[in-house]
């Protein structure tokens, strides 16, 4: 098929997510066509450095031979059989590994294909949980505690304890109510020291836990940085407070590690960094090395025994997903985990994070630059007017910046006036310093 016929059925066919598709069909857009190791190609076979891997998903680079034959080998065998009434080999080797890497208090893996499926099984077993302890003494445990600005994905469940207005306000009338407390990034300038700023959070969560403790399921967070929204970055010490209060009042903690999980923050899980031990964790995104679709939500071993019962109509999680547990999907997640351990990722993004957040910090000395944030490889510069630098940089302007980097080999993208690095990761050093120096010269031509 042709370029122009390419394009144009694009416009005719496809209607892309998170996309005003009015502005999209203006102009051509790019067509990726392959992809290896840290780069896309288009079907000129122009090159771009993948710096959001394929919205933060891909691990280990593309068409990754390894990758490649294990999907491969699972074909072979079977591409999809039910997990309803019967197991397969797969599902059952990668629950097991994900309980041995995950945090301990997690002992049972519920599989789904997307992270915002993920956050939508982990709501309905908080809710329920409470119901099959005792429906009657928790009747009126039916909200979320949550935080500003907070993304959990686009199923109406996930939506309800989201806090982003430009992607929910239009829902308001569909979503079920949440309790959300700031976030510790929007008061960051107020407060000398983290100490404070967290105290000052707490405080303000603990009111609310006292007044409805009894209103309360769980509280759902993104660990370390709040992605979606524009990658705030949070103190490691609240995440570890939040963890202290919930066991304190008895609210179930639930940690949605779908874009931070698997060495995005720079350790395996974002937990990790607080000693976090959570009830409930949503996985998708770089669950499967970036390949295929699969996400998994994990849960201790007392919720799972809330849902047990010796007749099928009581106290079951009616949830279930034709495609759940998928043997090819399973097989490329292994073969993702195996990689992390032989080729050490972990150590190696230790090394990469660390020139990357060398390279951003250095940016802050210019005017339009208001703000650098992240941990390992999940980095957002937050870009300013030079005049007025509490204004967010004009959209259009953005965008040029944007367009820059693209037509001179670098794939990246923006949140509003964030311009997000969440590059493949094992993305080389020399490649990591490749995409600053075309960010940078994009600045410099646009600014």
């Amino acid at each position: 098929m042709n370029k122009k016929t390419l394009f144009q059925e694009d416009h005719d066919y496809v209607w892309h997510p998170f996309t005003q598709m009015g502005v999209y069909s203006e102009s051509e857009q790019i067509i990726i066509e392959r992809g290896n190791g840290s780069y896309l190609y288009d079907i000129d076979g122009k090159p771009y450095l993948d710096g959001y891997a394929s919205l933060w998903v891909n691990v280990h680079g593309h068409n990754n031979e390894k990758l490649n034959r294990a999907i491969t080998e699972q074909l072979g065998k079977i591409a999809h059989s039910t997990l309803l009434g019967s197991s397969n080999v797969p599902s059952i080797e990668l629950a097991k590994r994900l309980v041995e890497i995950t945090p301990s208090n997690l002992r049972k893996v519920f599989y789904s294909d997307t992270g915002s499926a993920s956050v939508e099984i982990a709501i309905k077993m908080a809710y329920q949980y409470w119901k099959n302890i005792d429906a009657e003494k928790y009747a009126s445990k039916k909200k979320f505690l949550t935080l500003k600005n907070s993304y959990h994905g686009d199923t109406i469940g996930a939506v309800s304890v989201g806090g982003i207005d430009t992607f929910h306000a239009i829902f308001k009338d569909l979503i079920f109510e949440n309790i959300q407390v700031g976030c510790p990034s929007l008061f960051k300038s107020d407060y000398d020291t983290e100490s404070e700023l967290v105290e000052s959070i707490t405080k303000e969560i603990r009111h609310i836990l006292e007044q409805q403790q009894d209103e309360i399921c769980g509280f759902i967070v993104e660990p370390l940085i709040q992605g979606a929204t524009g990658l705030y970055a949070q103190p490691v010490q609240f995440l570890k407070e939040v963890e202290k209060l919930c066991r304190e009042y008895n609210i179930l903690l639930i940690v949605d590690e779908v874009a931070t999980g698997f060495g995005r923050t720079g350790t395996m899980f974002a937990c990790e960094r607080a000693d976090v031990n959570p009830d409930i964790m949503c996985l998708a995104k770089g669950i499967t090395g970036g390949y295929l679709p699969l996400a998994a939500t994990l849960t201790s071993q007392a919720i799972y025994d809330a849902f047990l019962s010796n007749s099928h109509g009581k106290k079951t999680f009616f949830h279930g997903h034709t495609y759940t547990g998928n043997q090819v999907t399973c097989a490329a997640a292994i073969a993702n985990l195996k990689l992390f351990e032989e080729t050490k990722l972990i150590d190696h993004i230790k090394v990469t994070s660390a020139l990357l957040n060398q390279e951003l910090e250095a940016l802050n000395v210019l005017s339009y630059v208001g703000n650098v944030r992240g941990y390992g490889l999940m980095y957002g510069v937050e870009l300013v007017n030079p005049d007025q630098p509490v204004e967010p940089l004009a959209i259009p302007t953005v965008e040029r910046i944007i367009q820059t980097c693209k037509d001179n080999g670098l794939m990246i993208r923006n949140l509003e006036n964030v311009i997000t690095f969440v590059p493949v990761l094992n993305m080389s050093e020399h490649e990591i310093k490749k995409m600053i120096d075309i960010f940078k010269n994009a600045l410099n031509q646009v600014m």
